[in-house]
């Protein structure tokens, strides 16, 4: 007797549905592998540029210098201490001839200009015009001789942190605002519907202007604490919605009836199911948040002036129009990376909207 093959129907669960349709938008995936690519690059920014070894030895010592473009302090102060920190590959040798290091793929570095003889073979970066795209700075040089391309993909940790960072404040006040306003309702309720409505009066770029005013030194991390604390009543609202729709449903009834307590029933029951709907304003917030800080470095009152960033070379390339490479290149990284988060909030948007499952 043959036996008969039985096939067995498996039901996709929502996330997985999404995933599949999502997968469907070929411009939304290309999106998705560009911003996989910057963030990989952001993540290995002091390995693909820079001029502090990735590793190296000196005084029978492991060092890792690559990590002060992190943080200025994971740099060993003993290379500060020894006169090394701006010439690596010429000072390690002189003060101690057993030392070894390996550099990252492409000397160069953001934040000053390689001088001659600095690495043996390599000439200066050039300064003022004479910067222009060049086999040694393929995206020009400022005008103080600064690499331009160094300085985009250094400046790729602060665009996608600031984006990130921000985005991932701003959603958890969203989440917990929200569910908690929508699960108990009454009085509370009311008061996180007042709160919500006040915070959205507060213009973001206001409140960022006026606390550098006040500031001495304002970082980075002022801003992103600000954009997430000002961008958040979009996300609470939503999800107010989706827990005054959800508290009602049998499988919550259920939950209620095993005395389970009120705490697991807003975060383990309901708010797995309710999270959907903000899929789609996190990514946009993401891409909002990239362009309000390369506005203000654009401006110069974003980040520090220690750090790279994309609208600084922008805000140079306004100072010297004839520069074209200062204003070109950044540009058209800022375009491309805000378009693909909004291509991918898009296809969210659709792959979410069950209005169109039926029509798939």
């Amino acid at each position: 007797m043959k036996k008969e093959k039985k096939t067995r129907l498996v039901s996709r669960g929502y996330w997985s549905e999404t995933w599949l349709r999502f997968r469907r938008r070929k411009l939304a995936m290309i999106a998705l592998l560009f911003v996989i690519f910057m963030a990989m690059v952001a993540l290995l920014s002091p390995v693909i540029v820079g001029t502090k070894p990735v590793v190296c030895k000196y005084q029978g010592k492991i060092y890792f210098p690559c990590m002060g473009y992190f943080n200025e302090k994971w740099e060993n102060p003993i290379f500060f201490q020894d006169g090394i920190a701006q010439r690596y590959p010429v000072q390690l040798k002189e003060k101690d001839p057993e030392s070894w290091a390996v550099f990252p793929l492409w000397y160069n570095d953001a934040m000053r200009r390689v001088t001659d003889g600095e690495m043996p073979g390599r000439p200066g970066n050039p300064t003022g015009d004479e910067g222009c795209p060049s086999r040694m700075n393929p995206f020009g040089t400022t005008f103080y001789g600064f690499d331009v391309a160094a300085i985009m993909i250094h400046g790729t940790r602060i665009a996608l942190l600031v984006g990130f960072v921000s985005t991932g404040i701003t959603a958890v006040i969203g989440i917990l605002v929200g569910a908690l306003a929508g699960y108990f309702g009454g009085w509370v309720d009311m008061l996180l519907s007042r709160l919500i409505e006040l915070v959205m009066c507060v213009p973001t770029l206001v409140l960022i202007l006026a606390f550098i005013a006040v500031v001495e030194r304002p970082q980075i991390w002022h801003t992103m604490v600000i954009i997430g604390l000002t961008g958040w009543p979009g996300i609470a609202r939503l999800i107010r919605g989706e827990f005054i729709k959800l508290k009602q449903s049998e499988y919550v009834a259920a939950a209620h009836a095993l005395g389970t307590s009120q705490f697991r029933i807003i975060f383990r029951h309901i708010l797995p199911n309710a999270l959907a709907p903000i899929v789609v304003p996190i990514s946009f917030g993401i891409a909002v948040a990239i362009l309000i800080e390369t506005g203000l470095s654009f401006l110069g009152i974003g980040a520090s002036v220690s750090s790279a960033s994309w609208g600084r070379v922008l805000s140079e390339g306004r100072a010297n129009l004839s520069m074209w490479w200062l204003t070109f290149f950044p540009g058209m990284t800022i375009f491309l990376t805000v378009l693909a988060y909004n291509l991918i909030g898009e296809a969210l948007q659709e792959a979410t909207d069950p209005r169109l499952r039926g029509r798939e």
